[in-house]
């Protein structure tokens, strides 16, 4: 393996096997398999995951819950061993995968961290050198000598953190822990991380904070239904993964109850031309297309709405752009968000007849504003523009 790769993952797949029947008996187990029953199915967790970790890299794995990132991270770590691939770690790992995994609380905090450390493969030697800095680091000196079971959930939190990554391992693997202890705690974390960056030492963090991942990681996969959905830039991959789980949320919290005329319009489409991932420099820019069964008059409404304060950005709901006849209808809108800050917004789109009833609504969809990735040479160009907004109306008509 390249000398400057740190964790290699080639071409891993996972699955577990869940059964579908219980049975205690030898006779009914063998029936069935000869009947080509097999009592359980088969749960394809991740599927041909390749990416390579490069030493220095403070890496990113992303995903919603069930995605897969706990299971990679338990490959990596040699809890589980894939069905097909291959994983290679070039120096000593040390995994933090679930807060106090290995403690026990009728052990004294010292000597829990020596089990601990034990566990993570290191010496007794090894972790009486790492000793006074992990206690120093939970800031836990006083208590080293009371049992686990006598500590507050907050105690044992920062134990268990301390000695994590405090161990001196080559490549850390963390999973769902930067939000562990108490604010001042935190802030230590935040600093220790910092530094872990800046001193180029491999890390890898499963987090569901798109602040922290940019923030600390300098790459990232989005994992979406055991595949990896995005790569590379982390900005690109948080992104990504913000616009999915706004689409998720918009969609679930979508209660309209319309009387919707399938005998007047159907083909109803909303598509982007633009990208749904953009900053305020860039246009939004959609197309609306429907097929009229009926010789009605008919307009497209639609608005933006900031999904995090409920409050309209921008409305349209007028009859200048009103249409005749049957057939199909093609509508396409520009506009551009000058001065905003990040955004998550709603499109809703709408078909309505000349008496300014809706007939026809499509599934909304999200648009992601985001001006921390705007240069900040560009951001200042920015703040000195006139105008919210510009509307720049390019409708046509077929």
């Amino acid at each position: 393996m390249n000398d400057n790769i740190a964790v290699k993952i080639d071409h891993v797949s996972k699955f577990f096997r869940l059964p579908t029947e219980a049975t205690s008996s030898l006779r009914t187990t063998l029936v069935n398999r000869l009947r080509g029953i097999k009592g359980y199915k088969e749960q394809h967790v991740l599927k041909d995951i390749d990416f390579v970790v490069e030493k220095g890299d403070f890496f990113g794995i992303v995903g919603r819950n069930g995605s897969g990132k706990s299971t990679l991270l338990k490959i990596i770590s040699q809890i589980y061993t894939p069905e097909k691939g291959n994983v290679t770690v070039n120096g000593k790992l040390v995994s933090f995968i679930e807060l106090g995994v290995g403690f026990n609380p009728e052990l004294t905090g010292k000597e829990n961290i020596f089990l601990n450390g034990a566990m993570l493969g290191f010496s007794h030697e090894e972790i009486a050198a790492m000793y006074d800095e992990i206690v120093d680091f939970a800031e836990l000196e006083e208590f080293m000598n009371q049992k686990l079971k006598n500590y507050s959930s907050g105690m044992q939190v920062r134990l268990a953190f301390s000695v994590a990554i405090k161990a001196r391992g080559d490549v850390l693997v963390l999973d769902e822990v930067l939000a562990v202890g108490d604010e001042s705690f935190q802030r230590k974390c935040n600093d220790y991380f910092l530094e872990r960056k800046a001193s180029g030492k491999t890390t890898i963090l499963v987090t569901h904070d798109m602040g922290a991942a940019k923030k600390y990681c300098n790459k990232a996969i989005l994992i979406e239904n055991g595949l990896i959905k995005v790569s590379g830039d982390v900005n690109d991959v948080a992104n990504q993964y913000s616009l999915d789980n706004l689409q998720t949320e918009v969609t679930a919290n979508s209660n309209l109850d319309i009387d919707v005329k399938d005998e007047w319009i159907d083909q109803l489409e909303v598509n982007f031309i633009n990208q749904q991932k953009i900053s305020p420099k860039d246009e939004i820019k959609f197309e609306v297309s429907y097929r009229v069964k009926k010789a009605i008059k008919t307009y497209v409404a639609f608005s933006l709405t900031d999904v995090d304060r409920n409050i309209w950005i921008y409305n349209d709901n007028s009859l200048d752009y009103l249409t005749e006849g049957q057939g199909h209808k093609k509508a396409v809108y520009t506009c551009k968000l000058d001065q905003v800050n990040n955004l998550k917004l709603k499109l809703q789109v709408s078909i309505r007849n000349e008496r300014d009833e809706m007939v026809a609504f499509a599934d909304e969809k999200v648009i992601l504003i985001n001006r921390n990735d705007i240069p900040e040479t560009d951001k200042s160009a920015l703040d000195s523009a006139t105008g919210l907004i510009q509307r720049n109306g390019a409708w046509t008509f077929e």
